[in-house]
């Protein structure tokens, strides 16, 4: 999860949070089996479940979001491929571990690629929702022989454009991250405000699974969610792109609240991802940021044409 209002309009302080029944958003729990031989990965960044058996898909959760966003597409993918669902520390209820301070985003890539060496995983798919997006970005560019395929989820490669404007730097936007996070720091742990609600709201159109999203945000590491949504507004991935040689599709929603024209909105992400010039960039329409609730069908369609390419 990882959207505040933009500077493409007005800045917001509060943390974008993270992930088309009830039913199929809440029911689909069963029990992961823990990763097999070669034993357990002992990570404080990061914690991994396993489901299924065959070629490995890597799902990234996003900010302050638990990996059960992922559950139905784990289910509807594990009968034919092996899923590994990330757990980040800190986010929905997990020990925050290492990442209590500091960046969050960027060592969890390099875990996950430690994760992928250490399991011995043949050129993985990894699949990242906002946050996790940064992150599959991060694996994929600096680790280009690790990831078989990238699939990225509603995020761009420079959030910091979004409260910057088009000729925003990592530099120029600092003074405004560092204010939103100091103001993030300061919100009460466990405690959830009518402004987070209506961040959620506007991002997951499906109302039965917005209070799970909710729970999520009230059980994420108020630090932790600070500093990584900190990180994402400056870091700037584009000149990291071209390094990712693994195929890239990136799919994405025009937010209902985006202060610019629809046009002006699809301009902007194939301009971001200028530098791909391979890459698949496919809009969903009748869905907010959470696409693989709001539009499950939809999403795993491209799902399994991302995989079969």
């Amino acid at each position: 999860m990882a959207r505040i209002a933009p500077k493409l309009g007005e800045m917001n302080d509060t943390p974008w949070t993270s992930d088309r029944s009830a039913i199929r958003f809440d029911c689909v729990r069963s029990t992961p089996a823990p990763l097999p031989p070669p034993g357990e990965f002992a990570s404080e960044r990061i914690n991994v479940v396993v489901r299924g058996s065959g070629p490995d898909v890597i799902l990234i959760p996003g900010l302050s979001s638990s990996r059960d966003v992922w559950n139905t597409t784990a289910a509807a993918l594990e009968g034919t491929h092996r899923v590994h669902l990330v757990q980040v520390n800190g986010f929905a209820g997990a020990p925050v571990g290492a990442n209590g301070d500091g960046d969050v985003a960027a060592p969890v890539a390099e875990e996950i690629a430690r994760y992928i060496s250490e399991n011995h995983l043949d050129h993985p798919a990894a699949i990242g929702h906002s946050m996790g997006g940064s992150i599959g970005m991060m694996l994929a560019a600096r680790h280009p022989d690790a990831v078989g395929k990238l699939m990225v989820v509603d995020m761009f490669p420079f959030m910091g454009a979004m409260f910057g404007g088009p000729g925003a730097t990592a530099e120029s936007v600092t003074p405004i991250a560092d204010q939103i996070r100091d103001a993030m720091r300061m919100a009460p742990q466990g405690v959830v405000s009518d402004q987070t609600r209506g961040m959620v709201t506007s991002m997951v159109r499906t109302e039965a699974a917005r209070p799970e999203i909710v729970e999520h945000a009230r059980l994420s590491n108020v630090g932790t969610t600070a500093n990584a949504f900190h990180e994402l507004i400056v870091t700037d991935l584009r000149p990291e792109l071209p390094n990712i040689r693994a195929p890239l599709t990136v799919l994405y929603v025009i937010p209902p609240q985006a202060p610019i024209t629809p046009e002006q909105y699809d301009a902007h992400m194939r301009a971001s991802y200028a530098s791909v010039p391979s890459a698949r960039i496919v809009k969903i329409e009748d869905s907010y940021h959470f696409i693989m609730i709001d539009q499950f069908d939809r999403f795993m369609s491209e799902v399994r044409t991302f995989l079969a390419s």
